[in-house]
């Protein structure tokens, strides 16, 4: 079957092409709000009385809700119904977003966007990939469906800086959450068509005691992670707790999987050797892009002191090129095998990170920062795609559901470490050397992409328009 084709028992192909719509604008906002509000540091600062690193921290805290919670997220999809779980999250994300935009201080931001809509995107994000995955058939068809959808990711990435710049220089910075909020609101009225191929069984177990574990593992983590530029015993406290509530945590997932009760999340997710190498690219991924993001956007308006329009439009070369490869993704699918889009999409990403740290910091000029953004943007919009449809199409359809939240999270994990790594190295140095804490976060950025390349170089050899080998 193919995406031009009606399934058995399902709707036909114009049906199918008009629920990817808002399945797609559904990613893309989920990744505008992770990185819109980079180029507002200043602004919201100023009007919450707040610094560059409470910022940072509202935006990393977001991240990391989503990632801690995206597991339970596609677990829950089982239980109550993709569809339903799909509005549920949207209704609460619109709600995060208007709370956002009257935010009085600090922590009514972090409230409203990390908490609420972190908590809103963990319930929608999950359905978006199951039902993809469910409705569309065939590397090719489904390497379609997927193309728009992580296109619409990525863009929304890489031009929530332009587009929050705009809004941000036009109006405010708090009209960049209406405008997310009247975004939800279409998304709701053109998701009530949306089909479920799969009925929700209400009397599928949730593993509660697996969900909390999993999420305070990874809270505390990237909690370390943030607290290393203030205290150092500290953030090795944190994230030894971390990882012993992660031991816990899978602890617990054998136990129950040995007295033949369901856990949040199988063992058997991590036999898959493909699946778990396209889940290491995916986090590398999206750690380069939320890290890059971060770091130039406070670099550009701390250190070169650029408003949120003028950096916002910087990032328009990263846009055009997820943009040109993104939406390039069915052809290249069936020209190419997977592992060699992958491949080549880190090769360009790394380049794209060290001309990008090579050309501005000897060139004082703004046009420094365009050809690295571009190489970057076209590197990420050519492996996106691939990476998630090597993960997902690993399983057959009766493990979308935690496969699903498994990639999300990985993926949400990346966005949240970037942030918080590279964050955390520019934020240390900005005031005493900027130059040397943008290198030094670049740097990272550098290592990650060769790590990524080294996972998709494990990746198994397929032919072009052929699915993996799992192993």
């Amino acid at each position: 079957m193919t995406a031009a084709e009606p399934t058995a028992a399902g709707p036909p192909a114009g049906a199918l092409r008009r629920m990817l719509i808002p399945l797609a604008l559904a990613q893309f906002i989920c990744s505008f709000a992770g990185s819109n509000m980079n180029v507002m540091i200043n602004d919201i600062s100023a009007d919450l009385n707040t610094t560059v690193q409470g910022v940072q921290i509202a935006i990393t805290i977001f991240l990391l809700v989503m990632a801690a919670l995206m597991i339970p997220g596609g677990k829950l999809t089982d239980r109550y119904g993709r569809k339903r779980c799909f509005l549920a999250g949207l209704i609460l994300y619109g709600i995060g977003a208007l709370l956002s935009a009257v935010s009085p201080h600090l922590g009514v931001l972090i409230l409203g966007n990390s908490i609420l809509e972190g908590v809103g995107t963990a319930l929608l994000i999950p359905p978006v990939y199951i039902l993809t995955t469910l409705l569309f058939t065939g590397v090719a068809a489904r390497a379609k469906a997927f193309g728009l959808i992580s296109a619409m990711g990525g863009v929304g990435a890489a031009a929530g800086p332009l587009i929050g710049g705009l809004i941000t220089s036009a109006l405010s910075w708090r009209w960049a959450f209406v405008f997310q909020a009247l975004v939800v609101a279409v998304i709701v009225v053109l998701g009530r068509k949306v089909f479920d191929p799969l009925p929700a069984d209400p009397t599928r177990r949730f593993d509660t005691r697996g969900a909390v574990l999993s999420a305070a593992g990874l809270v505390l983590i990237v909690a370390g992670i943030l607290a290393a530029d203030d205290n150092v015993w500290l953030m090795l406290a944190l994230i030894a707790a971390g990882a012993l509530l992660l031991y816990l945590f899978f602890r617990w997932v054998r136990t129950q999987e040995r007295t033949g009760r369901e856990p949040l999340l199988s063992t058997t997710l991590f036999r898959n050797r493909t699946s778990n190498l396209g889940l290491v690219t995916q986090n590398a991924q999206w750690l380069i892009l939320m890290g890059t993001s971060f770091t130039v956007a406070a670099y550009l308006q701390v250190v070169r002191g650029y408003d949120a329009i003028q950096t916002g439009v910087i990032f328009t070369a990263a846009t055009v090129g997820l943009l040109i490869t993104s939406l390039a993704a069915e052809r290249l699918a069936k020209r190419r095998p997977q592992r060699t889009l992958i491949q080549a999409g880190f090769v360009l990403t790394a380049v794209g990170v060290v001309v990008l740290l090579a050309l501005v910091t000897g060139t004082p000029g703004v046009w420094a920062f365009a050809p690295g953004l571009l190489l970057i943007g076209l590197g990420l919009g050519l492996m996106l795609t691939p990476s998630v449809n090597v993960v997902q199409s690993s399983f057959g359809d009766d493990r979308q559901g935690e496969i699903s939240g498994l990639s999300r999270s990985v993926s949400n994990l990346g966005s949240s470490l970037g942030t918080a790594i590279a964050g955390t190295i520019l934020v240390a140095g900005i005031t005493a050397t900027p130059q040397r804490a943008y290198g030094l976060a670049m740097a990272v950025l550098v290592v990650v992409a060769l790590a990524g390349l080294w996972a998709a170089s494990k990746l198994p050899r397929a032919r072009a328009g052929g699915p993996p080998r799992a192993i």
